[in-house]
């Protein structure tokens, strides 16, 4: 095999990666659209573990709700574990201020290669206490983070749809805690 050939194969395994992840996230983000303001706490409250779908939204009970730094607010609707071994985590990041917010740059974490391609959540992570284990963002081959990216600032009442993707943990642990700098920790139960 030629080393031409070898890098247009890593680069289309690259490529195909990263639609593959993109397309989860944007289907797995969606979430009609509504304006609707969230309760500003930092309490942590439970899925009932119900057989609601992803896109019904708004209709969900939150798994989270976060309030950070500059009147940004989490709102964490699953956490979903895949055949594939993967556990992605959506949500809605709204600007709960009255004018414009910065997105703060430690969300994307202090990894050089992720902070090289620009703003993320990259800096998110699960830990699973059970196994005394942190699980960090997954990457793609290009060091990309696998999770919504290139937002900077968000405008007021605004609302972001957002996902990050970890590796599972194991299939007995059900219960992790979401960690992302300048928001307070929150219990997430995962599902699947």
């Amino acid at each position: 095999m030629s080393i031409r050939f070898t890098t247009k194969a890593r680069r289309g395994m690259a490529a195909l990666t990263v639609a593959a992840g993109l397309t989860l996230g944007s289907v797995s983000c969606s979430d009609g659209g509504g304006d609707d303001k969230p309760e500003a706490s930092s309490s942590v409250s439970k899925g009932s573990g119900s057989d609601t779908s992803p896109q019904d939204g708004q209709d969900e009970q939150p798994l989270a709700e976060l309030k950070g730094a500059g009147g940004l607010f989490l709102r964490i609707t699953s956490a979903q574990r895949d055949s594939g071994g993967f556990v992605t985590v959506n949500g809605d990041l709204k600007n709960d201020g009255a004018k414009g917010a910065v997105v703060p740059a430690s969300l994307s974490g202090n990894e050089t290669e992720i902070v090289r391609n620009g703003r993320s959540l990259g800096g998110a992570t699960l830990v699973d206490s059970k196994t005394k284990k942190r699980y960090y963002v997954l990457r793609d081959t290009e060091g990309r983070p696998l999770t919504t990216t290139g937002f900077s600032t968000i405008k007021a009442g605004e609302s972001v749809s957002v996902f990050m993707q970890f590796p599972a943990p194991p299939a007995d642990s059900t219960e992790v805690t979401f960690q992302l700098p300048t928001f307070p920790t929150a219990t997430l139960t995962i599902s699947g």
